[in-house]
């Protein structure tokens, strides 16, 4: 009797470790085909997915008149938006006396801020630095008195 209680026995003390390990394939069957399936559609050039990838990458900015013409920020909101810019907040300035518009950049990305600036053709030694995690934008544009100068690209 002893002979046929330990092959029963030695097939129960592997059964645990041998589930576990048909249970991880599993797991990673679905994880790979998950995988799969979300890089698919950009193999084959499915443009609604990258659409939604580059969404992503959007520039979020503030557009605030720092020089007092009416409807300022709203022009410049407006070129913007055209120019694929998520522009998320317009206002005023807390002062009207900007003589040159300044491009800030917010999240520590100064190429955001650089990009909207060459674009505006604003001179980059106007575009400056302060980093505020308390911000939800990437980017402030205080549109100076110099606005006329723009020219879009």
């Amino acid at each position: 009797m002893k002979k046929s209680g330990k092959p029963v026995k030695k097939f129960q003390s592997n059964l645990f470790p041998n589930l576990i390990i048909i249970f991880l394939f599993v797991i990673l069957f679905f994880a790979g085909y998950k995988l799969f399936s979300d890089v698919k559609p950009l193999l084959a050039g499915d443009n609604s997915d990258k659409e939604k990838i580059l969404s992503k990458d959007l520039i979020q900015v503030e557009v605030l008149n720092g020089c007092g013409k009416k409807g300022i920020a709203d022009k410049f909101t407006e070129l913007l938006r055209k120019n694929n810019f998520d522009v998320v907040n317009t206002g005023n300035y807390k002062t009207f006396d900007v003589n040159y518009s300044i491009v800030i950049d917010r999240t520590g990305n100064l190429q955001n801020a650089t990009k909207l600036a060459d674009l505006l053709n604003i001179d980059r030694k106007n575009v400056i630095q302060q980093i505020n995690k308390n911000y939800f934008l990437d980017v402030t544009l205080i549109v100076g008195k110099d606005y006329n100068s723009f020219t879009s690209n």
